[in-house]
């Protein structure tokens, strides 16, 4: 009986640190040493900067695939800020910036969910999307993910993160 309870606590306690991931797979593989450029993840939670903080990551995260002829675009084009989104414009403008650099693949995303639940363990949440751009086939997606994962409660929200956006990436053709 004893070890039927601990089975039960054990698989419930598994269950608890969950990820749900969707992939479009790239219908045609994306090329490593072409020029990439990383551009904003839109920041749809009420936590200042998760969009650019999720950035940080991708961007480290495509350059440990081997990613390296990588863009940021230009700070001035993203000013994170809870009251006043312009989220459009903000992405037409590092679109239009990419274009002019002569950037192939854009790389773009949204965050949905970046906090600490409530309750008693506090586990993080993550949820969010990622999208590649082909600039040179008029802008068309050629590989998208979306995903939510949430952790442990003494698992830091950052490592939630990196986790959940390297298993969005692995989805990705990157040859």
């Amino acid at each position: 009986m004893k070890t039927t309870k601990l089975g039960i606590m054990f698989i419930a306690l598994l269950l608890s640190a969950c990820a749900v991931l969707d992939h479009a797979p790239s219908s045609t593989p994306l090329e490593r040493n072409a020029k990439w450029a990383m551009l904003p993840i839109v920041n749809h939670t009420d936590v200042p900067q998760a969009g650019l903080r999720a950035e940080a990551i991708t961007e480290a995260l495509l350059r440990s695939r081997g990613v390296s002829n990588l863009r940021r675009y230009p700070p001035a084009l993203n000013p994170d800020s809870l009251f006043e989104p312009a989220e459009r414009k903000v992405a037409a403008d590092a679109l239009n910036w990419a274009r002019e650099q002569g950037v192939r693949y854009a790389v773009t995303g949204a965050v949905d969910e970046w906090r600490y639940k409530v309750g008693i363990d506090g586990e993080p949440a993550v949820g969010m999307t990622l999208q590649i751009l082909d600039l040179n086939d008029d802008n068309r997606v050629v590989w998208s993910a979306v995903g939510g994962k949430s952790g442990w409660s003494r698992e830091a929200l950052s490592a939630v993160a990196q986790k959940l956006i390297r298993d969005l990436l692995a989805g990705a053709a990157v040859q």
